[in-house]
């Protein structure tokens, strides 16, 4: 049973890597050379093709790796960012994070098929939030369960990315991140919860009083991380921090490199930035 579930979650922390790697090319692609936005009746035969491969493809891998539907439908309360919890709460915060990437990535590729900037930030944010449902709908019936917890994750990712998409202002002052540390615990990285941090990144380059000049370079830190919970021997810590980071978009952009500046708003690299607990 351990070693079902430990193998299970890495699959679809793998499926999701496979998304946050391939995430900010789409998102820097410039839009296709649209002359109107594409017919609605396309639109829905679009969108229903995408959740029928996505659902498609979870229910096949659910089936044959995750043992789903293969007992009544259960579920079960994990709890937030308590000290008794699993994982501390980071492994909510990687629901959201996931959703939210996943989001955006589906928006950019929507915006690429002529849909108008309203539909790309309403229905990527929409299909994101039903496949990755459908996966906890899943869950329901092996042995992982329904998480209440993870379900209302995944609806703030998806709002987040809804918000981000639907106002650029927006986008331009805040990023939501993933930093993976330099010292690996683990094979699967989205499981490495020992050498992971979330945190969301307040741009000054975003801010009219600051886009100029150098301070455009800088941006404000406020993540959170948790640490000794996957060894009983070590005291268990949940930690707050503040920092005051280098804006790598900003310089990436600047060398023409757009591809890795876009990167950057989605990933942060260790020591990039200085930290207070």
């Amino acid at each position: 049973m351990t070693v079902t579930l430990i193998i299970g979650k890495a699959c679809r922390r793998a499926w999701l890597l496979t998304m946050l790697l391939h995430a900010p090319t789409v998102l820097s692609q410039a839009r296709a050379a649209c002359d109107q936005p594409l017919p609605a009746a396309q639109q829905q035969q679009r969108l229903k093709t995408m959740v029928l491969a996505g659902t498609g493809l979870i229910t096949l891998w659910g089936v044959t790796n995750w043992d789903y539907f293969s007992r009544s439908p259960q579920s079960q309360s994990e709890g937030w960012f308590g000290p008794n919890t699993d994982e501390g709460g980071v492994d909510k915060l990687g629901h959201l994070y996931s959703v939210y990437v996943t989001s955006q990535a589906l928006g950019s590729l929507y915006e690429h098929w002529c849909f108008n900037a309203e539909d790309t930030a309403r229905y990527g944010a929409l299909t994101s939030f039903a496949i990755f449902g459908y996966m906890e709908l899943g869950d329901a019936f092996s042995d992982f369960g329904f998480s209440y917890e993870d379900f209302i994750a995944n609806a703030a990712g998806s709002a987040a990315s809804y918000y981000f998409s639907s106002y650029p202002a927006l986008a331009e002052k805040m990023d939501i991140r993933w930093e993976y540390g330099l010292k690996p615990q683990q094979a699967d990285v989205f499981t490495d919860y020992e050498n992971t941090k979330y945190l969301v990144a307040l741009k000054l380059a975003g801010f009219d009083a600051t886009r100029q000049g150098p301070l455009k370079y800088l941006e404000l830190h406020l993540g959170y991380y948790a640490r000794g919970f996957d060894d009983p021997t070590q005291i268990r810590e949940r930690n707050l921090y503040l920092g005051l980071g280098i804006n790598l978009s900003e310089l990436f952009r600047l060398a023409g490199y757009n591809k890795t500046a876009t990167l950057f708003n989605y990933y942060q690299p260790p020591g990039t930035y200085i930290a207070t607990d």
